[in-house]
């Protein structure tokens, strides 16, 4: 399997629904810099490319940026820290997305069930509760409320500490969104959203990642 970049995979969700941060691809520091101030402070810059799927264990993302300086600073360092393996590398300078909560979403094509999408609780209480559920793909816009339903830890997505609630409306967009992207094009094995967070009651993707069949990338 390979993967499309980060912003490649943002761009496709986002089409469909996906609310996504405000961000830039550019290719150098003195543009990540640039592109920070137009999207204001604070922002995330992180390297991106097809060949770089597991950014963090790499330590591949600087987070809470707060000015010009310190972007470009973190971009020179991203771009020194690319592998020849990784092929083409870019930098993917986005707005940061405030918000206590996460959950992950996401879509994969089981060999046994066919084509499922899943929702869960994220961040870190994604390995502690084990709070996933699946649905099988298409969804409706009743199976995307049901799917929601089915988390054992529903609380957590009304009214806390001060937070609104989560926007249910948004939420099962997205779960249909990712069950339009993943069964309308068959190339795609898996999509990603980790995490999903929860701001102003609207969950946003913050990273995203698509696998795609490579015999099948360029079909």
């Amino acid at each position: 399997m390979t993967t499309l970049s980060e912003a490649e995979s943002k761009a496709l969700l986002a089409r469909h629904g996906v609310p996504v941060p405000a961000e830039a691809v550019v290719d150098s520091a003195a543009e990540a810099g640039e592109a920070a101030g137009r999207i204001g402070f604070p922002v995330a810059v992180k390297l991106c490319g097809r060949a770089i799927a597991h950014k963090t264990e790499r330590g591949l993302v600087r987070l809470g940026l707060r000015e010009a300086a310190a972007v470009e600073a973190a971009g020179a360092e991203l771009l020194a820290a690319a592998r020849p393996e990784d092929g083409d590398v870019a930098l993917l300078v986005s707005a940061m997305v405030p918000g206590a909560r996460e959950l992950i979403a996401g879509f994969v094509r089981d060999d046994e069930f066919g084509p499922c999408v899943m929702l869960g609780l994220g961040g870190i209480l994604a390995e502690a509760v084990g709070d996933v559920a699946f649905r099988l793909a298409p969804l409706d816009a009743v199976d995307a409320d049901d799917l929601i339903d089915e988390l054992s830890g529903g609380a957590l997505l009304g009214p806390v500490r001060g937070e609104p609630p989560v926007d249910r409306s948004a939420l099962a967009g997205i779960l249909l969104g990712l069950s339009t992207v993943g069964v309308d094009d068959d190339r795609i094995r898996s999509i990603d959203l980790n995490p999903l967070i929860v701001s102003g009651g609207v969950p946003v993707a913050v990273d995203a990642l698509i696998e795609i069949d490579p015999f099948e990338l360029d079909r």
